[in-house]
């Protein structure tokens, strides 16, 4: 377990704020998505749930699989193990994918920036395989990733079997997990860049130009929606896990088995509009704002800014009378080097009363290295300097 130092607990904002969404006010959008399966509908700051329906009930995710997909590729580019211009070679496998494609060939390289455009706007079958092989060496191998990356975030009622979302035995998932997922890839916020484009073109200007058009109809036809991804097989049926952004509030509606692409649109967008009239929220700290910073004497730079990892907001419904809250800062107590930027080193907690709304990690902004002797030398000197 780790330890952790707590280093201040009295920061306090002025600011609207509600307990947690109590069940009484949730019951007010229980008549919403009656087209679906299932459905929630989260903000994304906070992870408070709005509206459930069967949230935990297991189903074919379809395409909507490509979530997890689209989370690894962006760890795996914020890790710096794959750049966006670099060029992928696109495998015989990858390229005889069925299904959404966007028609590679076997033999053919195309950049990861085009190939992420390809999963996130035209649902690629094709380039979620060729992505996959290149990060893990297979599309196995990273299915078995997904499946590791679910358990880390305590999906219990989540299994993949493949990158793509294409029928198979034992492959689920549920509202509540996709909205989870969706909640993970969302802190990385450049996705968005790709999943909003509604048409663009592959290989533009060459003979084989390929026409992207997205999946996703209501990135056109639904104010702030800029994401994520649509789903459909006939197990299935019409699946969408959407977000859509309106003044710094951000939420997230997954709607699962709709019998038709009107009724899944239509279901979704009760759901964001139920959001958008009945809550609000109010930033405290954007991804990458600098919380505080550590010292440490092993360090080449012993100096580091420690910045959060994600937005951070309150939630409340509209109308309500501002309250106090407190933040709480909690480093981990033994910090061993190297450090990578982005590697965790505390937790940022938000807190009304004694209750915590909610938890953040906090990462340093940069990498760290063990110093070498000629620092720690002059740096002991300096000390004895002081002293003297």
């Amino acid at each position: 377990m780790k330890k952790y130092a707590l280093i201040t607990t009295l920061l306090i904002f002025a600011v609207a704020l509600v307990h947690p969404v109590h069940a009484e006010e949730k019951d007010q959008g229980s008549n919403l998505a009656e087209e679906a399966k299932s459905a929630i509908l989260m903000e994304r700051d906070t992870g408070e749930i709005l509206v459930d329906k069967n949230i935990h009930e297991k189903l074919a995710p379809a395409s909507m699989t490509k979530i997890m997909t689209m989370l690894l590729i962006m760890e795996e580019l914020e890790k710096g193990g794959l750049e966006l211009e670099e060029l992928v070679r696109v495998s015989e496998k990858a390229a005889s994918m069925g299904g959404s494609q966007i028609f590679l060939e076997a033999g053919e390289e195309m950049a990861v920036k085009d190939l992420l455009k390809g999963v996130a706007v035209a649902s690629g079958n094709d380039a979620s395989v060729a992505l996959a092989e290149r990060i893990a060496g297979s599309e196995e191998a990273f299915v078995q990733k997904m499946n590791e990356k679910a358990e880390e975030l305590g999906l219990e009622n989540t299994k993949f079997q493949n990158t793509t979302g294409l029928p198979a035995d034992e492959h689920y998932s549920t509202a509540h997990d996709m909205a989870m997922i969706a909640q993970e890839l969302l802190a990385f916020e450049s996705i968005t860049d790709y999943t909003s484009i509604y048409e663009d073109y592959l290989r533009k200007g060459e003979d084989n130009e390929f026409w992207l058009v997205n999946t996703n109809k209501l990135v056109r036809f639904y104010p702030g929606v800029d994401g994520l991804k649509t789903g459909f097989t006939n197990d299935a049926k019409y699946c969408l896990t959407a977000t859509a952004k309106k003044g710094d509030m951000r939420v997230i509606a997954v709607v699962m088995g709709a019998e038709t692409p009107k009724e899944r649109n239509a279901a979704v967008s009760e759901l964001l509009d139920f959001a958008f009239n009945h809550y609000e929220t109010t930033k405290l700290y954007d991804k990458g704002d600098t919380i505080t910073s550590l010292n440490l004497l092993k360090a080449e730079n012993d100096h580091v800014n420690v910045i959060t990892s994600e937005s951070i907001s309150t939630l409340h419904k509209k109308g309500q009378e501002p309250e106090d809250i407190r933040t709480t800062i909690r480093l981990e107590e033994d910090i061993n080097l190297p450090l990578k930027k982005g590697d965790q080193v505390g937790s940022l907690l938000i807190e009304n009363d004694d209750e915590v709304i909610s938890e953040s990690e906090l990462v340093v902004e940069d990498d760290v290295h063990h110093a070498g002797y000629l620092t720690l030398w002059k740096r002991t000197w300096e000390k004895l300097a002081k002293h003297n």
